[in-house]
């Protein structure tokens, strides 16, 4: 049988590949525990500092697989809580783990696709790539996992209103446009820039990297700026207390490249 989730690690780098092209990676149970876990299970590793998240396949991922998990099929109100629990503390577990996330969109993202996309730190995209919330389509609300958090924070209110009262699909360009993915490139070309983002991102001190993708997620939820900015000054100092600091400080004055511990 195969991995339907394909996991390789190298450098830093976790890979993680949704495997299920046959089923265009729709979340089953299977699948869906199997992110769950592993972002979960990323919280405190250390020697993972990046993660690259990837499709096999046409397409990225086509959401819910209905014909293995139909929502409310058979089951009542407490056990379809816990059903939409184990799907939606996959995102929960993106934003939390403190590795940065880089999605390789191709194809479709939809319903849980699209949340995947969302929860993801940089989003890059094939010019095929087309994203919707896909919810309202089959009988629900089009605010799911996630997506009505993130989408309008992102592109707006009116933008986000649009599409998440329609289930229309919104194409490559069109995320581009709005600065929802930052990049449209053929496959190939979204894969060595997923690797050079992430070099670029190993080449930081690893508490700073760190702590820079919490502020990030803080930072869309506090109040004020000057909220914020107490959170960043706080993380500044914590930064100039690591070794890595004086290290990165002596490397910029010495012209070289720093040698960063993680400590």
């Amino acid at each position: 049988m195969q991995d339907i989730l394909d996991i390789q690690e190298q450098g830093g780098v976790m890979r993680l590949t949704l495997n299920r092209p046959e089923r265009l990676n729709a979340l089953n149970p299977a699948l869906a525990t199997a992110l769950r876990e592993c972002f979960q299970g990323l919280y405190r590793r250390k020697d993972i500092r990046v993660v690259i998240l990837q499709a096999a396949g046409p397409n990225f991922c086509a959401g819910l697989d209905l014909k293995e998990q139909a929502p409310g099929k058979d089951l009542g109100a407490a056990e379809m809580m816990d059903v939409q629990h184990s799907i939606r503390d996959i995102m929960i577990a993106m934003r939390r783990c403190p590795q940065p996330i880089i999605s390789v969109v191709q194809g479709a993202a939809s319903g849980g696709g699209f949340a995947l996309a969302l929860a993801s730190d940089i989003r890059l995209a094939t010019p095929d790539a087309r994203m919707n919330a896909s919810f309202l389509r089959v009988g629900l609300t089009g605010c799911d996992m996630g997506v009505s958090y993130f989408l309008p924070r992102m592109v707006g209110s009116s933008v986000a209103a649009q599409y998440l009262l329609t289930g229309r699909f919104m194409d490559a360009q069109r995320a581009y446009s709005l600065g929802l993915v930052s990049t449209v490139a053929a496959l190939d070309a979204l894969n060595l820039e997923a690797q050079a983002l992430a070099e670029d991102m190993l080449r930081t001190n690893p508490l700073g990297l760190r702590l820079t993708k919490e502020a990030l997620g803080h930072s869309l939820d506090m109040g004020s700026l000057e909220a914020v900015m107490a959170m960043e000054d706080r993380q500044q100092i914590l930064c100039t207390q690591s070794a890595d600091f004086a290290e990165g400080m002596l490397a910029f004055l010495e012209k070289r490249p720093p040698n960063y511990t993680g400590r």
